[in-house]
C-alpha cells in the first residue's frame, strides 16, 4: 500500500485554563509545524457558540496560519455557506488567493455549524437558517465560483446588467471544494465538477456509499477532468499506545458531551479527564466513535492511514490531530497536536523513503 499525503483538519480546541488568543497561538504554531513538514493543506473549521472550539470565522483563521506559514495550502472545512452572503464569502477569499496566490483552499458546506439560536443570531434575527437558503445552496455555490473569477459576474437589476467582482483585478481563483455528511454534497459536486470531501472524522458513516455516488456521477469538465477527494480522520499518535489513549480521552470526552446533549465546556486536560472518566453508560457510544479514530503508535498509525487511503481510493488523508494536553502544558502550546503531526511525518517518510507529498 502507498502511504498518502498528509494534511490538517483544526478546530482551534480551547481548553481548560486556556484563552482564545492562547488558541489561536497553539494553532499558528501547529500550521507552523504542518508546513515544515510538508504537509499538503491546512483546513480550519467553521463552529459557533461552543465553549471548547474557537474555530467561529475561517477567513480570519486562513489569513493568520497563511500569514505565519511560506508553503502549504489554506483552507476551510469549511465555510457554512447558510450563515452567510455568497458575494461577501467571495470577496473574503478572492482577497486571500490575491494575498496568497495558489496557496487558498475554499471548502463550502451546507449545515449551519451551530445550534438553532445561534444561526438565528447570524442571520441578524432574519429567521435562522432559512429553508430558503439551503434550497438555493446549488445556485450560490455558482455564484462564489463566478464572481471570484477574474472576468467576475453580471447581475441583473431593474431590466439593466451590473457588474459584480469579488475584487478588481483578479487574475486567480481560490480551489473551490464542497463538503458534506451525506449524498447531497457528493451529488452537487459531481454535477458541479467540483472537488468533493466527505466528513469521514466526524460521520464515518456512508463514507463508501458517497465517494462511490461521487466518482460514478461526475460531469467531468477541461478544468476539472477527473473526480478529485480525500479522507479525513481524528487521529493521536504517541509514542505507546497507553500514551496515545491517554491523549484522546480529553476530546472523546467532549464528543461525548457533544453527542449525548450534555452542557459544553472547554477541553478538560488530560489530567481532569483522567479523573472524570468515561461513564459507563456511554462507554459503547464512545468505543463507536474511536473504532473510526487513528489512535496509537508511528508505525501503527502510518499502517492505520495507507489501509484507509486504499479502501477509500484516496491519496490524500487530512488529519484532526485531536490529542489533548497536560496540565503543566503552556497554554499557546499543543504539543501533542504537533508530535501527532510529527510521528506520523517520520513514520510516513519511513514507508516512502522521503517525507509526506506537498
Amino acid at each position: 500500500m502507498t502511504s498518502p499525503a498528509l494534511s490538517v483538519l483544526d478546530l482551534v480546541p480551547v481548553r481548560q485554563g486556556q484563552t482564545s488568543g492562547q488558541a489561536l497561538a497553539a494553532t499558528r504554531s501547529l500550521a507552523r509545524v504542518a508546513d515544515d513538514l510538508g504537509f499538503r493543506r491546512y483546513w480550519l473549521a467553521e463552529h459557533h457558540n461552543m465553549p471548547a472550539v474557537a474555530a467561529t470565522n475561517p477567513p480570519v483563521l486562513i489569513a493568520i496560519v497563511a500569514g505565519a506559514t511560506e508553503r502549504i495550502r489554506v483552507g476551510s472545512g469549511g465555510v457554512m455557506l447558510p450563515n452567510h452572503a455568497p458575494l461577501v464569502i467571495a470577496e473574503q477569499f478572492a482577497l486571500l488567493e490575491a494575498a496568497y496566490p495558489g496557496r487558498i483552499d475554499l471548502g463550502i458546506g451546507r449545515a449551519p455549524g451551530t445550534d438553532p439560536v445561534t444561526s438565528y443570531a447570524l442571520r441578524h434575527g432574519a429567521g435562522g437558517v432559512t429553508d430558503d437558503a439551503v434550497e438555493q445552496f446549488p445556485a450560490y455555490v455558482d455564484n462564489i465560483v463566478t464572481m471570484m473569477s477574474p472576468g467576475g459576474a453580471g447581475l441583473q437589476v431593474n431590466g439593466r446588467m451590473h457588474p459584480l467582482n469579488a475584487t478588481p483585478h483578479a487574475v486567480s481563483r481560490a480551489e473551490v471544494w464542497l463538503l458534506g455528511s451525506s449524498d447531497y454534497s457528493a451529488r452537487l459536486a459531481a454535477a458541479k465538477s467540483l472537488p468533493y470531501v466527505f466528513a469521514h472524522h466526524f460521520s464515518g458513516r456512508g463514507t463508501a456509499e458517497a465517494l462511490e455516488l461521487y466518482r460514478t456521477s461526475y460531469q467531468p469538465t477541461e478544468e476539472h477532468p477527473e473526480p478529485r477527494t480525500f479522507l479525513t480522520v481524528n487521529a493521536v499518535v504517541a509514542a505507546t499506545q497507553e500514551e496515545a489513549d491517554r491523549r484522546a480521552l480529553p476530546n472523546l470526552l467532549t464528543m461525548v458531551a457533544l453527542r449525548t446533549g450534555q452542557p459544553l465546556t472547554a477541553q478538560p486536560t488530560i489530567e481532569e479527564a483522567e479523573r472524570l472518566g468515561l461513564p459507563e453508560q456511554h462507554r459503547t457510544l464512545a468505543e463507536q466513535m474511536t473504532s473510526r479514530w487513528v489512535v496509537g503508535t508511528p508505525d501503527e498509525s502510518a499502517a492505520q492511514l495507507a489501509e484507509l487511503a486504499a479502501t477509500y481510493d484516496v491519496d490524500e488523508v487530512m488529519l484532526h490531530p485531536v490529542a489533548g494536553a497536560s496540565t503543566d502544558t503552556p497554554p499557546d502550546r499543543a504539543p501533542y497536536r504537533e508530535e501527532t503531526l510529527r510521528l506520523l511525518a517520520s513514520s510516513v517518510g519511513r514507508a516512502t523513503g522521503d517525507r509526506p507529498e506537498g
